[in-house]
């Protein structure tokens, strides 16, 4: 088993890459990397190669005897780069994949963007079925343009491809950077944009956290996975053949409650909150068609996600990096 990993550098393919060499089911398996900006180390299983996505004779040279791709790599709103990375990228990865004597499996990491994340209401809960909705920007619509193209190379080729559509991936202290009022706030919304300054550095000061509302005036819900279930699903996807042509909902069992983490850290941490009106929407990803057929389950709960977040400590070697803002 020759595993192509694409994204391997980023915060999901390091946790894949560790998590396939300690487990015991692919002892045998090796990893080929291939790195973009920054290159993997390698060791006696795992090899590096540099080369963009979008580059088809880098792609045609790294699918070279591989039997399994785990395609992570992707953009957020960069225009002048997502349709070249994003969209041609991953042409060429299915391209080569479809014709190659070796290949036997594609999986893609899919993102909730591609039905819109908390942008649209849902009047039940998110499943494999719901159609896709891309919200305002590019990064959204490629999510949607990477399914329907891994689809389409499904019935037209019939290639052995799966689909694990996750919502926003934590590891770390992540979570607890979710919410702050200061600069080093990760992702959106940016809640210092969304109150009085002198206000919002009153709030970072005293590690308030916002409670943010959804459409209706009550706690938003928003869905949320941590790197490690993540990880534990593609390991429980690759070469599963309950996987072949599957779309799966990676997530925790029920979203987060903007209202329970307030909650929480008041109860636990006595910390303030601040309520936050918005024009979003509240919604539920449905997991359970990756535990029916991949007999997979998330380990992570909402209290579980706070309580890591904040206690994790971070040392001199473990500067907190952002790639990309969310």
């Amino acid at each position: 088993m020759l595993i192509l990993v694409t994204g391997a550098t980023g915060k999901v393919g390091q946790h894949f890459i560790v998590g396939l060499l300690d487990d015991p089911r692919f002892s045998k398996a090796r990893i080929r990397a291939l790195c973009h900006n920054r290159l993997c180390p390698e060791t006696e299983r795992v090899e590096a190669v540099r080369g963009s996505i979008s580059d088809r004779e880098a792609v045609r040279n790294a699918l070279a005897d591989v039997t399994h791709v785990v395609h992570l790599a992707t953009c957020k709103e960069t225009p002048d780069e997502v349709m070249d990375v994003t969209v041609k990228g991953l042409f060429w990865l299915l391209e080569g994949f479809r014709t190659s004597a070796t290949a036997r499996q594609f999986i893609l990491i899919g993102g909730d963007a591609g039905i819109g994340h908390f942008f649209y209401r849902h009047e039940a809960p998110i499943t494999e079925a719901t159609p896709h909705q891309a919200y305002p920007g590019c990064y959204a619509l490629s999510k949607v343009l990477e399914e329907v193209m891994l689809v389409q190379f499904q019935i037209q080729y019939g290639i052995n491809g799966c689909c694990l559509r996750a919502p926003w991936i934590m590891e770390k202290d992540d979570f607890k950077f979710t919410l702050s009022f200061g600069d080093d706030v990760f992702g959106g919304p940016d809640w210092k944009a969304l109150v009085p300054r002198a206000d919002a550095e009153r709030y970072a000061r005293e590690h308030a956290v916002p409670l943010l509302r959804d459409a209706d005036g009550r706690p938003l819900k928003r869905n949320f996975v941590h790197v490690d279930d993540l990880v534990s699903a593609i390991l429980a996807a690759l070469d599963n053949p309950r996987a072949k042509g599957q779309l799966f909902n990676i997530c925790m069992d029920r979203p987060v409650d903007y209202g329970e983490v307030a909650a929480h850290l008041a109860r636990t941490r006595e910390l303030g909150s601040v309520d936050i009106p918005s024009q979003f929407h509240s919604n539920w990803m449905d997991n359970s068609k990756a535990k029916y057929l991949l007999g997979w389950r998330p380990v992570y709960d909402p209290e579980m996600l706070i309580d890591s977040a904040w206690g994790y400590v971070r040392s001199e070697e473990d500067p907190r990096i952002v790639w990309y803002p969310g």
